[in-house]
């Protein structure tokens, strides 16, 4: 019996693609869906903070608490906690297109926290240099902090994006699909070594080139 005899082979590599496919759809979607949602939180954040351009008080608490208590949940149960709004939205809590729910809600406020920090990073001076010319507020916002941050948004980015591929494995409780879903459904489930070995070697790939492109557009940015 060879070496690869050993293992069991039930997956083919046409289920790798699909698991791939619905890996990239789910990523892709949420994060793109998050990021939209997670940028306007980190401005009001920003923003409404005691010292930041626009004080409010009740805004930023109110804010502030809403995305530490959507961070403090672990993504399996929060996943199980908002079944009844993934039916609603999506019509179904089971599937890849129910996952992208979840993993929304899970990303944006995690997104917000992110780019709140990145443009809370931006020196004091050029905030200064803002007002001295007289920009108005969302001026200081586009044209000062934004581009000053942008090496660090990246950054935010490709984090997020991790840690959506970590993610979409646990989606897989939910009939999810994705990598992550071969690797519990075969390799944990049935014993299936080979495929649990073939999917940690993806996603380590996977995860290495984002990152690697992530640091690499971040250089890019900061140096422009």
């Amino acid at each position: 019996m060879s070496w690869m005899e050993t293992f069991d082979t039930r997956v083919t590599p046409q289920q790798y693609i699909d698991a791939g496919v619905e890996t990239i759809y789910m990523v892709g979607v949420s994060l793109g869906i998050g990021a939209l949602l997670g940028i306007p939180i980190a401005l009001i954040l920003v923003i409404f903070r005691p010292d930041g351009l626009r004080p409010n008080r009740f805004i930023y608490s109110l804010t502030n608490l809403l995305v530490n208590i959507v961070r403090s949940l672990p993504f399996v149960i929060l996943m199980v906690a908002i079944v009844p709004l993934t039916r609603l939205i999506a019509g179904t809590s089971i599937g890849t297109t129910a996952a992208l729910v979840p993993l929304t809600i899970y990303i944006a406020p995690f997104i917000a926290r992110l780019i709140e920090q990145a443009l809370l990073e931006v020196d004091g001076g050029i905030l200064e240099a803002a007002e001295s010319m007289g920009a108005t507020m969302w001026q200081t916002i586009r044209y000062f902090m934004l581009p000053e941050a942008r090496a660090s948004i990246i950054l935010a980015l490709t984090t997020s994006t991790v840690g959506l591929i970590s993610a979409t494995a646990m989606a897989g409780y939910i009939g999810g699909g994705g990598v992550g879903d071969l690797a519990l459904s075969y390799g944990y489930q049935q014993f299936d070594t080979f495929t649990m070995l073939v999917t940690v070697i993806i996603l380590i790939i996977v995860v290495q080139g984002i990152q690697s492109l992530g640091n690499w557009l971040a250089r890019r940015a900061r140096d422009a």
